[in-house]
């Protein structure tokens, strides 16, 4: 299968993350660097798409607007005797193609990285916001259907009020039980993921030779990547150090996670190493960031002045220094460059925070003060996202 011409070797952004601090300790953890030439066999997922949330989608479009299959679909989980037959019968039979318990699903594992998830805390959300979904800017090819369904022109206030609510649904207690919050969220975030995917092959002049299909398998890993490794990447930089359980249960939830979103089973990693080896085939075949990656950036280093918290202006200004900060120190001075990100001096404040994690973090092999941490990181979580909801 030819290639899409986005697939080239990266020259800048990820190849010096791999070369540098970071990325060489991650490298570190395997037996060897990584073989380009395996690269080659992700190819195909480029042009894979998930063809059962597809075919739902357009069953359920029938007759229909998107806004209210959405509800439909919220309903049917909620409610179902308040659903009509016709769309009854077509989610009946998308959702008995869906295993909810899989045999290779394990409770217990589940459980461990929902709750290293909500120990993280703030840090936890900082690394999300700072690195994972900054960082991930760097690549031109996998935000360009950002672009195409004008999310971009939508703000970065809304993106980052819905990347917040998903994650903080999926990482309640037992949220993914069936029809619970974090399964209708994985639920409603894979039928969007299928509409911007059909709109945008429909209503647009997207090339697919060029950027293989929008919201590809392969894009929709190294995403899955972001929310798992990045993410445990990151909360190491910020000074919290997971239990070796933690870091299995992290990687187990999100290869729950991305079975219910579609994403190939093969493709999901249930290990860190595995998962070094996967994200380093993706981000080294990446184009370089582009005009739209600097956009996206920019709208997101200015995101704190155009929301509604901290409710007064030298609030929300410092809030904006702190995050730069923390960008700089997770994503390093070469990646804040190409994106075009500010620097900061009043930012430095947000080290404190740090110092914290790694003072708390010598603890944590104490099961009653594991636990507080992990009930007040919670309620960080929620009252992050109520902001979130009132922005939005």
């Amino acid at each position: 299968m030819k290639a899409p011409s986005r697939y080239r070797p990266n020259t800048s952004s990820f190849a010096h993350y791999w070369a540098n601090d970071v990325g060489i300790d991650l490298l570190k953890k395997l037996a060897n660097t990584p073989d380009m030439k395996n690269a080659d066999a992700f190819v195909p997922y480029l042009f894979q798409a998930d063809d059962r949330g597809d075919a739902l989608v357009k069953d359920l479009l029938v007759n229909s607007s998107f806004p209210n299959t959405l509800r439909v679909l919220e309903t049917y989980l909620r409610e179902l005797g308040n659903v009509p037959l016709d769309k009854r019968n077509v989610l009946d039979r998308f959702f008995s193609q869906v295993d909810t318990s899989p045999a290779w699903l394990d409770n217990e594992l589940l459980s461990a990285g929902v709750t290293f998830s909500q120990r993280s805390g703030l840090s936890g959300l900082v690394v999300l916001r700072d690195y994972c979904l900054m960082g991930g800017y760097e690549s031109a090819a996998i935000n360009k259907p950002l672009v195409y369904t004008g999310a971009l022109k939508k703000g970065a206030v809304k993106r980052l009020a819905e990347t917040v609510e998903f994650w903080v649904d999926i990482t309640g207690n037992n949220a993914l039980g069936y029809g619970n919050v974090g399964f209708a969220g994985v639920m409603k975030t894979r039928i969007i993921h299928s509409f911007a995917r059909i709109s945008i092959l429909a209503s647009t002049d997207w090339d697919s030779t060029k950027w293989g299909l929008p919201l590809n398998a392969w894009d929709m890993l190294a995403t899955n990547l972001g929310f798992s490794l990045v993410y445990l990447t990151g909360l190491r930089q910020m000074g919290i150090v997971a239990l070796e359980r933690e870091v299995k249960g992290l990687f187990h939830l999100w290869k729950y996670v991305g079975y219910l979103l579609g994403i190939p089973i093969d493709l999901l990693p249930e290990d860190e190493k595995t998962a070094i080896e996967a994200l380093f085939y993706w981000t080294m075949t990446q184009p370089d960031g582009d005009n739209d990656s600097k956009a996206m950036a920019k709208a997101l280093q200015e995101e704190p002045l155009k929301s509604h918290y901290p409710p007064s202006w030298l609030g929300r200004r410092l809030m904006r220094e702190i995050h730069l900060y923390y960008n700089h120190f997770l994503l390093g001075r070469h990646s804040c460059r190409l994106l075009g990100l500010d620097k900061t001096s009043m930012g430095k404040i947000a080290y404190l925070n740090i110092i914290r994690n790694r003072l708390q973090n010598r603890r944590v092999h104490d099961p009653q003060y594991l636990g507080q941490l992990v009930r007040d990181g919670r309620a960080v979580h929620e009252r992050v996202r109520a902001i979130y909801l009132h922005a939005k």
